[in-house]
């Protein structure tokens, strides 16, 4: 059984992940309004989709 304390730390910790999975979708929108992308931000759209993915995974496992 899940103490109070636990769940209070679960459910502040699917806070953050979630703020940052949100966080990660708006760079990445942002940077896919663009009309080209340099190799640069090619790279970076890359990492903010994996980052996000991670994220995501991480939410998955804590609902």
């Amino acid at each position: 059984m899940e103490s109070a304390e636990d769940k209070q730390a679960k459910e502040a910790q699917l806070a953050v992940l979630v703020e940052e999975h949100r966080l990660l979708d708006e760079e990445l929108k942002n940077l896919e309004r663009r009309r080209s992308l340099t190799p640069t931000e090619q790279v970076e759209v890359a990492r903010l989709k994996k980052q996000k993915l991670l994220t995501k995974d991480k939410i998955a496992r804590l609902g």
